[in-house]
């Protein structure tokens, strides 16, 4: 709507609400390693994660700060860099997560 003449117009924009985030245990996360796209450099993937972006950003934070290296968290995907699989999984089941090793 650009324009209405209508006094008692009321402007509703349609938005996708995310999901609630799961509680620790029962989220079912995979950790995968991964080279695809990035110019030969391995990547660990965390896949998997049911809920709102602010606490999928806030799970990424930590384990980059754990694992004292970069990534990113978008579109319910965790990418750490580096091989740090076995480093991701002790991490997440020590904090009450149910995951598991995935992939290669």
């Amino acid at each position: 709507m650009v324009y209405s003449t209508d006094p008692d117009f009321k402007y509703e924009t349609l938005r996708d609400e995310e999901p609630a985030t799961l509680a620790p245990a029962q989220q079912d996360l995979r950790v995968w390693l991964d080279r695809r796209h990035r110019g030969g450099k391995v990547a660990t993937l965390v896949r998997g994660f049911v809920g709102r972006d602010d606490d999928l950003q806030a799970l990424a934070r930590m384990l980059k700060t754990r694992c004292g290296v970069g990534g990113a968290a978008k579109e319910g995907e965790i990418i750490i860099q580096g091989d740090h699989r076995d480093r991701v999984v002790d991490m997440l089941t020590r904090s009450g997560y149910r995951c598991k090793k995935a992939g290669s």
